[in-house]
């Protein structure tokens, strides 16, 4: 008999927990298997980079890690323009497009049309299909036969530290009074316009 004003037990000992449980007994097969995948993948896209296309450089969204810097989906049409790159061969030549993302300072589109030349300097181009002949645009038989696989990341992005700057505290800075200069500041915008009024007025005035 239960006694004092408690919860009444209602446990539940029957809901055949064994069923719902996730298990990972094949952890290490499946991380073989996409080592294997991995493997077989640079081989197939061979001479290709194994990490696949070149991406931008990119800024992270919110105030928060909007100072740090990741790769991106894909080149603007702008970056490739003035990279002096077609957006057509773009993906032949290993680089990533995004039609949709935009440019909104001129920095970034440097940084990136800087990164495109870059990796075009340094790009070797195989002749298509079974042709052995270079073509325009391809790279010689002595650079083709001495290209390598990449294995790591093509131009591997880093991220710049923020050095702050230092400067000696002076006597003006010191008595400086921001809000005083703030709501003067202030006040001179809200008076523009009387102030200009009375001014065009005392020069009639004169004139009289």
């Amino acid at each position: 008999m239960v006694k004092h004003n408690n919860m009444i037990p209602d446990l539940h000992f029957h809901k055949d927990w064994q069923r719902r449980v996730k298990t990972w007994f094949d952890q290490a097969a499946a991380k073989k298997r996409r080592r294997l995948a991995r493997k077989a993948k640079a081989v197939r896209i061979a001479p290709r980079p194994v990490a696949g296309p070149l991406r931008p450089v990119v800024h992270c969204p919110t105030i928060k890690y909007n100072a740090r810097v990741r790769a991106g989906r894909g080149f603007t049409l702008e970056e490739l323009k003035k990279a002096g790159i077609n957006k057509r061969e773009a993906l032949g030549l290993g680089i990533a497009v995004d039609h949709r993302r935009t440019n909104k300072s001129v920095e970034s589109l440097e940084a990136n049309v800087a990164r495109l030349k870059a990796y075009k300097a340094r790009l070797v181009v195989f002749p298509r299909g079974r042709n052995t002949k270079p073509k325009a645009g391809d790279s010689s038989v002595e650079e083709t036969g001495q290209a390598q696989q990449l294995a790591g990341p093509i131009m591997p992005i880093t991220q710049e530290k923020m050095v702050p700057e230092v400067a000696t505290i002076t006597d003006d800075m010191r008595n400086f009074r921001a809000f005083m200069a703030l709501r003067q500041a202030r006040q001179d915008a809200r008076l523009v316009g009387v102030r200009a009024k009375r001014a065009a007025e005392e020069a009639e005035k004169k004139k009289k």
